[in-house]
This record gives structure tokens, C-alpha cells and sequence, in this order.
């Protein structure tokens, strides 16, 4: 036993929060998030991130910060070495922490070493991530339906081995990191850490078998269309990228099979993350381990019309994300489904108060642990996301990813609009209740969505009276959230002589 709880952050990339089997839908195959929830863990259904891209949310989550705070608006403003990061703070304060996967966090020139004891380094080789090095194949000419498609389908493998590219050496490499640790001696207060935040499943679509083939596409849920034709306005961004991406004309068959293969990936994460739990146990340390399973963002899929995601709205599937948390043994725990809204800024909060770790900056996250008890408050009567920039913010423009003005990258539908002179890019924010959703636009409309009567936000009721006291109410709960957070007092003070 040890005096603190191992923990596992297991963050897949781009995971959406409904495909899960036990959210309810029948062709997830995720046999042992299931089982964990089933027996060991709690699955929050109504779990937020705070900005629907991987670099702003991943600032977010790892310090309870919403990205207003200090401006973590865009993949290419990362954590700086005077900001707080939850990996360094549990390495300060002696976890013994493992990093294995992408980055995404803090900023390259700075180096790891502030933040983890390994950053590791796959040893073996490892193919291309989605086959990228066949892109010629699989996207087809320019101009063709498919080029903007992120759609590749089946990865080809030799027998019954794995399409071995990083995530899967990661994956390997933490099983390994936990056989070391079991045995060598450590002292009781030496807790480990492993943080695998994966690839998987972010686009492109693409998977080996028996991932690919285990999907029924029969059993996929319908496709969000939309927007009603008889909506009120909808982002120009949305408008502007389904032209860019060209797959107005895909048939329901092809958009079946885009998300057959997101699926499958999801499949295969469940799968890694199964053999990780299998080497706690083979270890003795799985009861002494508190695991947190969830993503950065959702993803489009098809829904909308649109493949990847954007950074500036706020669809469910894009802002909606997977959080399962088994708790180490001894936690109070009612296994099973909780529906209370929560936010990712909810993570680290409650990892400190598993671990004794008093923060030592102000953050806005709250401990999850009453909920996993089997608490029945609300938690949160509302969670909030944002994104975009001002109209002359040249710094958060992205200018440099090449796809801005280079349109045979993949981004290059929505980096190239992100850059432009239009509202597109506009700064935007969304509170969401269990029964509405506001999203407040600084250059276009805003939008308003009953989630009781629309689930799948396809009719903005911005410009509907009857809808009108809704609206002010929600304008007002986003001022006042603006209010509480807009920054972060540092604890230590100036000298004034």
C-alpha cells in the first residue's frame, strides 16, 4: 500500500462524448470503459471541456484555469514556465512522473524536465501515425470530395499484428514503466504517475483490424444534418469550412463509413487502456491506483456536415467529452452514470484533494469526489467553453501552421478562414444548463438552443420572443461567470519598499 494513490490520466485526443457503450449507444465497443463503470468507476455523461481544440483545453485542464485567464486561446500559446501545470505541481511534490504521448502543453524551447521525471521516447520503430506517408492514396486528388475528408479507412498490417505507430509504443512503454516500479523498492509515501495522452482518435479516420471490422455500422446512431432550414443564422465559420471541405455530396453510405472508422479508433483506446489496467493488476497496484480516463474535445464526424472540429463554436458533440474516474480502493464510490454537468477544470481539483495537494494558485475547479460518493447536487448549474480572438488579434491568427494560405494541407479549410478578415474567427463563448444553450458571438449573432425539444442543436431560437427572458437569463449568468474568473490573483505578494 502506499500513503498516496498511483494515478493514471489517460487522455485520449478528440473522443466524443457519446460514443460510449454505456451512454447508451449500441455500436460503441467499449467493453472496458463499461465494465469499469459498471463496477469501479463513475462516468459523468454531462462532462464539458473548456475550449473545443487540443492546446487551449489541455492549458485548461491542467490548471483549473478557463482560458481567458491568461489568454490560451490558440495551439501555439502554451503553458509558460511561470504558469501552473498540474504535472509539475505532483512532481514537486514528489509523484514520480511518467510522460508518454503528444505534447500540446507547454511550449517546446522550454524542454520537460520542469514537469515530468521521463518524457519518453518510443525506442522501436514506429510506422506513420494514420498511414500519413500514403497521403497521396487516400486523399485523392485535389478538387476531389475526399481530399478535405481526414477519411482513410483500413491501416494495412501483416497478420495479426497491430498497426504499431507511437500510441501504440506509449501504451507499451507505460505497461513497462508499471512493471518496473512493481519491482523495484520504493518507499510508501513514492507514488507514480503515468499521463498517456494519446493520438487516438483524432483524425484522420483510420484504423487496422479488428477495430475496423468490429464496428456494426447498422447500429450507428442517425447523423446530425443540420442546420434546420428554418433556423435563425448559424456561424460563418460553419458555413464557410462546409464549402471548403466539399462533402456536401457524400452519400449517407460514405458518411457511415467515415464514422465506422472513428469508431473503430475509439474501440482501440478502450483496448489500450484495458491493457494498461490488466498490468496495474498483474502489478498489485490497481487498487492503490485512481485512473482518469477522459478527452480534450469531441469531434464532428459528419454531424453538421463537417469532418475534425472548430475552434470557436460549441455543438455537443464538439464541447461534450468522455470523464470516467475510478477512484483508488477505500474512496467512497456508488459506481455507474452520473448526469450532473461538470467541467475538465473539474480534474485537477479533484486530484488534489485525492492526493493532500493544497494548490498553490487560485484555480476554478471543484472536487468531483461528493458526486463519485454518490452525492445528488447539481454540482454546477451551468459549464461554460470558449474560443476565437479579436478581429485585428494577428498573434492568435495561427499563422504559423503552413495551412493557412497552402491549400493542400489538411487544416486548410479551417486555418485559412481562422486567418482571414472575417468574423469567422470571432471571440465566442457558450453556457450551457441541462435545458439551454447560449453562445454569445463578439461579431455575429449570437445563438440560443432548447436541448429539451433540440438535442441536436440544429434551431438557433436566438431571435424568438418566446425565448427572449431565456436568453437575458443566460447573457447574465455568462457575465457573472466572466466576473468570477476573468484572473487569478498570484498567492505570493510584492514587496512595496
Amino acid at each position: 500500500m502506499t500513503s498516496r494513490p498511483h494515478l493514471v490520466i489517460f487522455n485520449p485526443d478528440q473522443w466524443r462524448g457519446d460514443v460510449l457503450g454505456h451512454a447508451g449507444n449500441p455500436a460503441a465497443v467499449t467493453p472496458n470503459l463499461d465494465r469499469l463503470v459498471e463496477t469501479d468507476a463513475v462516468g459523468f455523461e454531462r462532462a464539458f471541456c473548456q475550449n473545443p481544440v487540443c492546446t487551449p483545453s489541455r492549458c485548461s485542464f491542467m490548471s483549473g484555469w478557463y482560458p481567458h485567464v491568461r489568454g490560451h486561446r490558440t495551439m501555439h500559446h502554451m503553458m509558460r514556465p511561470d504558469e501552473p501545470v498540474l504535472l509539475k505541481t505532483l512532481k514537486d511534490n514528489g509523484y514520480f512522473v511518467w510522460w508518454g504521448g503528444k505534447n500540446d502543453l507547454v511550449p517546446a524551447q522550454h524542454g520537460f524536465d520542469a514537469y515530468c521525471d521521463v518524457k519518453y521516447q518510443p525506442t522501436e520503430d514506429v510506422r506513420p501515425m494514420f498511414a500519413n506517408d500514403r497521403q497521396a492514396e487516400w486523399r485523392g486528388e485535389p478538387g476531389s470530395d475526399g481530399y478535405y475528408s481526414f477519411q482513410v479507412g483500413r491501416l494495412p498490417t501483416e497478420g495479426d499484428q497491430p498497426y504499431y505507430d507511437s500510441d501504440w509504443a506509449n501504451v507499451h512503454g507505460a505497461i513497462d514503466q508499471i512493471r518496473r516500479w512493481a519491482e523495484e523498492d520504493h518507499d510508501e509515501d513514492e507514488a507514480l504517475c503515468l499521463y498517456l495522452p494519446l493520438t487516438y482518435p483524432h483524425p484522420p479516420y483510420a484504423v487496422e483490424d479488428p477495430w475496423f471490422s468490429m464496428i456494426d455500422r447498422d447500429l450507428l446512431p442517425d447523423r446530425t444534418t443540420g442546420p434546420d432550414p428554418d433556423s435563425g443564422p448559424e456561424p460563418s465559420i460553419l458555413t464557410g469550412i462546409r464549402a471548403r471541405q466539399g462533402l456536401r455530396g457524400w452519400t449517407e453510405d460514405r458518411w457511415r463509413e467515415l464514422r465506422a472508422t472513428y469508431y473503430g479508433m475509439c474501440a482501440r483506446v478502450d483496448h489500450q487502456l484495458g491493457l494498461v489496467l490488466q498490468a496495474l493488476r498483474d502489478a498489485g497496484m490497481y487498487d492503490d491506483t485512481a485512473l482518469f480516463f477522459f478527452s480534450d474535445h469531441g469531434d464532428f464526424t459528419g454531424d453538421h456536415g463537417l469532418v475534425e472540429k472548430t475552434q470557436n463554436t460549441f455543438a455537443d458533440c464538439l464541447t461534450r467529452v468522455p470523464l470516467i474516474i475510478k477512484p483508488p480502493a477505500g474512496t467512497p464510490i456508488r459506481p455507474g452514470v452520473r448526469d450532473a454537468l461538470v467541467e475538465l477544470i473539474d480534474v485537477p481539483a479533484t486530484i488534489e484533494t485525492l492526493t493532500g495537494i493544497e494548490p498553490g494558485h487560485t484555480h476554478f475547479g471543484r472536487s468531483l469526489l461528493p458526486l463519485i460518493a454518490g452525492a445528488t447536487d447539481d454540482h454546477r448549474d451551468a459549464v461554460f467553453c470558449e474560443g476565437g480572438r479579436l478581429r485585428d488579434e494577428r498573434q492568435a491568427m495561427e499563422l504559423e501552421s503552413r495551412a493557412h494560405d497552402d491549400p493542400t494541407g489538411l487544416y486548410w479549410p479551417r486555418i485559412s478562414l481562422q486567418a482571414g478578415s472575417g468574423p469567422e474567427h470571432g471571440k465566442a463563448a457558450m453556457c450551457r444548463t441541462a435545458d439551454h444553450k447560449y453562445v454569445h458571438r463578439l461579431y455575429e449573432t449570437d445563438e440560443l438552443y432548447d436541448l429539451r425539444t433540440d438535442p441536436a442543436e440544429t434551431r438557433n431560437l436566438i431571435n424568438d420572443s418566446a425565448y427572449a427572458d431565456v436568453a437575458r437569463t443566460l447573457s447574465a449568468r455568462m457575465l457573472a461567470w466572466y466576473q468570477e474568473t476573468a484572473d487569478a490573483v498570484p498567492y505570493d505578494t510584492d514587496s512595496r519598499t
